[in-house]
């Protein structure tokens, strides 16, 4: 009898309809600060119990949009002017949330006898290759000072290594961010911070997939959304417990995680919908025309075709 109902619960599970898999996405991103709650959502259980299964793949800015040309991811982090750069150079991509913006996570560092941004010239600066924000941050700063990259020698070194060589005195300055930035802030016999995104509010972070993805999984763009809100909603809850997680992806503290976190400001679902209502196109277009003034791109994509809001809603 045991048998028989055994054998009768056996066939029945092969003959039911099998259960919906959790969609597939690959998102490419780096250890940046204001990344970190897509991390959350992930060791939390966020975006399983959104209905996805969720890989993240750490890899460098100057190379994202080759691991999405390629198809091996089909997401990506970056900050807003870097989806300018892709699709204008061939790499389809669209904007369906905002991260966070930069409140001071993202500078530049000089050694303690430079007295302003315009004393660079001739001088050797660091800074990622161009295409990525860091790069982006130092032809902006150079030119709201009188400067142009001609006018300094770039290294090209990511963030983390940048100012590092800049604390074991290389280089006379760097440009780098959180958690990175912090590096110079706690060795200030190595240099000095000489200008944040304080002062030049140019770094914002977006979340983007390319179109192919977002035509055949719209159920699950909606859900990496909601699961990003949903991970700022459990910082509010349980701030100390979030930040461990968050931190311990970087080999932070949950303290040292906090501290770096103060710099920037994660935008909720009320931000975001402000946000994609016209500042991200207003930036998009300011940012477009410095990259084809430094060369970055040939031509200016469609700038309200870089943004697709229908998920934030």
């Amino acid at each position: 009898m045991r048998a028989a109902a055994i054998g009768m619960g056996l066939a029945a599970m092969l003959t039911a309809p099998a259960f919906a898999q959790d969609t597939k996405v690959t998102i490419g991103m780096s250890g940046w600060t204001g990344f970190a709650p897509l991390t959350l959502a992930k060791d939390s259980g966020i975006f399983q119990k959104n209905g996805l299964d969720v890989t993240i793949k750490k890899i460098p800015q100057a190379s994202r949009h080759l691991a999405i040309r390629s198809g091996d991811v089909q997401c990506a982090a970056t900050t807003v002017e870097t989806w300018v750069v892709w699709n204008a150079n061939g790499v389809p991509t669209k904007q369906i949330f905002q991260l966070d913006k930069s409140y001071g996570a993202d500078g530049m560092v000089v050694r303690n006898d430079v007295a302003a941004i315009k004393d660079l010239k001739g001088k050797t600066v660091a800074a990622s290759v161009p295409g990525t924000a860091p790069y982006f941050t130092l032809a902006w700063m150079l030119k709201q000072n009188g400067l142009s990259l001609k006018d300094v020698k770039v290294v090209n070194l990511e963030p983390g290594p940048a100012a590092q060589a800049f604390v074991a005195g290389q280089n006379d300055a760097a440009v780098t961010y959180e958690p990175y930035l912090s590096t110079v802030r706690a060795a200030p016999q190595s240099g000095k911070i000489i200008a944040t995104t304080l002062d030049y509010p140019i770094i914002m972070d977006t979340f983007g997939c390319t179109p192919d993805f977002l035509n055949q999984n719209p159920k699950a763009a909606k859900a990496l959304a909601d699961s990003y809100f949903e991970a700022l909603d459990l910082i509010a809850r349980d701030q100390a417990k979030a930040f461990e997680i968050m931190g311990a992806d970087v080999k932070q503290t949950g303290e040292a995680f906090a501290a770096s976190a103060k710099f920037l400001r994660w935008q909720d679902r009320a931000a975001n919908k402000a946000f994609f209502a016209g500042d991200l196109q207003k930036f998009s277009n300011e940012a477009a025309d410095l990259l084809l003034e430094i060369g970055i791109i040939k031509q200016k994509p469609d700038i309200d075709a870089l943004a697709d809001s229908r998920f934030i809603q």
